[in-house]
């Protein structure tokens, strides 16, 4: 529910896309901010609800385009409940606009999950927690052994008439697929003309291959360094000469972006670093990639749907597949705000800039969302000095709710 009441922010530090305002304030009204800067000279309206920040950080609420689930569900569970477990469990962790993503699966499996989340944004209310931006198309068109966690059975290449079945449900924003494989740039193709943020992940693709998706529209790579190919794996799938491959191609397009899981355990500081001095806080974005296991106790999970996923095991740190090999994350996007600042040594302005603006611009939702800028919508996360959540507001609503 929006409130018609003034919210101000204030007795913090405000976080903008390129710089902090030292004892900052934001006003917000009926869901949308209204002014932003410094508090002397911000007027406090008489009838303002006063959230005071004492003296930590007022910053824009995260956007997560990568994210199978949370809170022991996964959103390939394809029902409401399970995408709404999931939503409140990240907006704990300071996402207000989250991107379901599927895996692998049937196509009943992922058309059950598409028709959930439609329902649950045409529903939504901030009890709910963190609001559907769109979802995103990942699974299953990956490459042939490049699932890394992802159930095996239901890989397969891109299939004209399932593809335009899902993205007809209008509820698609971010679509995925391997370069190299064959209907690869008409499944692009398709997704640039409807708008969407065109990927490329789990894929063995080489420079020529990324090439061609480029020119159908691809302009992303999921999870850098993560189910990628590289100079030896083509050596191995395509011999001599040595070729490029997507990291190459990645670092050398300024027109690409990409994304980094910064958990602690699945890159160490020093990829961080260099990911963030190569492509900058304009082009590479934070995700979670979390599986359902964020927030659950320790143990074993699916990445997918409940019965027919691939067994996963949660440690309480990262998620683990059967042969000890990462399989996901298990951590919110404020662990991973705190773990790119201290690993990448960037200012904290790029960093919130890579969990919020960065996302929100590559997914075309920057005019709503992403910054603290009046007119956008009041979504407003409240951090202490060591970037700990002490509270959300999603469109100027404060998120109390539990998972």
């Amino acid at each position: 529910m929006k409130s018609s009441r003034h919210v101000v922010f204030q007795n913090g530090i405000v976080i903008l896309p390129d710089r902090e305002i030292p004892d900052g304030a934001v006003v917000c009204r009926n869901g949308r901010i209204t002014a932003v800067g410094r508090r002397k000279s911000v007027r406090t309206p008489g009838d303002a609800i006063v959230v005071d920040a004492a003296k930590g950080f007022i910053s824009p609420g995260f956007v997560d385009l990568h994210v199978h689930g949370g809170g022991g569900e996964d959103y390939m569970n394809g029902t409401v409940e399970s995408v709404r477990i999931a939503n409140r469990v990240h907006a704990r962790h300071g996402t207000t606009t989250i991107f379901p993503t599927t895996t692998v699966g049937s196509r009943a499996l992922i058309l059950a999950m598409l028709k959930s989340c439609a329902e649950v944004k045409r529903t939504w209310s901030v009890e709910d927690g963190a609001r559907i931006g769109g979802a995103h198309f990942y699974g299953p068109y990956f490459a042939k052994g490049w699932e890394g966690a992802h159930p095996k059975k239901d890989r397969r290449n891109p299939d004209r008439r399932e593809y335009l079945r899902a993205f007809e449900l209008g509820i698609v924003r971010i679509a995925t697929c391997s370069a190299e494989l064959p209907g690869a740039e008409a499944f692009y193709r398709e997704a640039w003309k409807r708008g969407y943020l065109i990927t490329c992940g789990h894929s063995n693709a080489s420079w020529t291959e990324m090439e061609r998706a480029f020119r159908a529209g691809m302009r992303h790579v999921d999870h850098f360094w993560c189910a990628m190919s590289s100079v030896p794996s083509l050596l191995t799938r395509l011999g001599t000469p040595m070729r490029g491959s997507m990291a190459e191609y990645v670092l050398a397009t300024s027109e690409m972006s990409t994304e980094v899981i910064a958990d602690g355990y699945h890159l160490a500081p020093d990829l961080l670093r260099f990911a963030w001095r190569m492509k900058g806080s304009k082009r590479l974005c934070l995700v979670t990639d979390t599986n359902c296991g964020l927030d659950a106790p320790p143990g074993k999970y699916r990445i997918g749907h409940h019965r027919y996923g691939e067994p996963v095991w949660n440690d309480g740190r990262v998620g683990m597949e059967r042969h000890g090999m990462l399989a996901s994350s298990v951590q919110g996007m404020d662990h991973m705000v705190r773990t790119m600042k201290a690993g990448s040594g960037a200012p904290l302005a790029d960093v919130i800039r890579m969990a919020s603006l960065t996302p929100a611009e590559r997914a075309g939702m920057a005019k709503e969302v992403g910054s603290l800028e009046v007119g956008k919508r009041a979504d407003v996360v409240v951090f202490n000095r060591s970037l700990r959540v002490r509270g959300v507001w999603i469109g100027g609503a404060e998120y109390k709710g539990k998972a």
